[in-house]
C-alpha cells in the first residue's frame, strides 16, 4: 500500500503539480499533493525537494504581480519544506540550497498593505535571502528585507525582523543573536544525501520492498476491520 500510494503521489505531482511551476527540478517528493497550494508565476524549485502537506496543513506558495511589481520565489536544492509553510513574494524570496523549515512557517517579503493608504496593494517590499544550509524552527515568521547567513537556525515561534548572520542560532520576538555555532566541528547537509542518488533510490526500494513484503491489500482490510496486538 505504501508503494501505491507513493507511486499515485508521483503521477499526481507529474501531470497536476508540476505544470504550475516555472520550474520544478528532478525526483521532487511531493506528500500529499493535492492538497498544495501554487499561485502566480515566477516560483522555480530545485532539485531533489521535500514538500510535505497535509490535509489541514498545505504547503502555499504565492507570487502577485500588482501595481508593477512581480513576486518571485526561488527555492534551491535539497530543501525540505514541512506541512502548513506559507510564503508569499511580491518582490523576491530566494531560499538557498539545503534548507529546512517547520511546520507552519511563514516568509513573506510585502507588508501587504500601507500604514497610512490602507487601500494600497502592497505597502512596503523588500527582498529576502536565506543562504544555504539555514534551518527555520516550526511557526517562525521571517519578515521584508531579511537576509540570514548561511547554516544559520531560526528558533522555534521566532519573528525575524532583521538579518541574522551566518553560523548562529536565533530566537525570540524580534529574533536576536542567542549562540554561536561551532564552525569546527563537521557540518551535514541534506544535500549529502543525494550525493549518490542513484545508488540510494534503489536501497530504498530494495528496503520497502522488503519491509512491506507481507502488506497486501487482504492484510490491509484485515487490520481495518480486525486488528490484532501485532498490527
Amino acid at each position: 500500500m505504501m508503494t501505491l500510494r507513493r507511486n499515485l503521489d508521483r503521477a499526481y505531482t507529474r501531470h497536476f503539480v508540476r505544470p504550475r511551476f516555472d520550474h520544478l527540478g528532478k525526483d521532487p517528493v511531493v506528500l500529499n499533493p493535492r492538497f498544495m497550494r501554487i499561485h502566480g508565476k515566477n516560483i522555480r524549485v530545485g532539485d531533489y525537494v521535500h514538500l510535505a502537506n497535509s490535509p489541514f496543513h498545505p504547503i502555499e506558495l504565492a507570487t502577485s504581480s500588482v501595481e508593477g511589481m512581480n513576486g518571485h520565489i526561488n527555492i534551491g536544492n535539497c530543501c525540505l519544506v514541512s506541512p502548513g509553510m506559507t510564503m508569499y513574494s511580491a518582490t523576491d524570496i530566494t531560499i538557498g540550497h539545503d534548507c529546512m523549515f517547520g511546520g507552519e512557517c511563514y516568509v513573506s517579503d510585502c507588508d501587504w498593505h500601507g500604514i497610512y493608504n490602507r487601500n494600497s496593494a502592497y505597502g512596503r517590499s523588500k527582498p529576502i535571502e536565506l543562504k544555504d544550509n539555514v534551518w527555520v524552527g516550526h511557526g517562525a515568521k521571517i519578515l521584508k528585507g531579511v537576509t540570514i547567513g548561511e547554516n544559520s537556525v531560526v528558533g522555534a515561534g521566532a519573528v525575524v525582523t532583521r538579518s541574522i548572520p551566518p553560523n548562529v542560532i536565533a530566537g525570540g520576538n524580534p529574533a536576536v543573536v542567542l549562540k554561536e555555532i561551532d564552525t569546527e566541528k563537521r557540518m551535514i547537509t541534506r544535500g549529502a544525501v543525494f550525493t549518490e542518488i542513484d545508488d540510494l533510490i534503489k536501497q530504498l526500494n530494495t528496503m520497502s520492498r522488503f519491509l512491506y513484503r507481507d502488506n497486501r491489500l487482504r492484510t490491509w482490510l484485515r487490520t481495518v476491520i480486525w486488528p490484532t496486538s501485532q498490527d
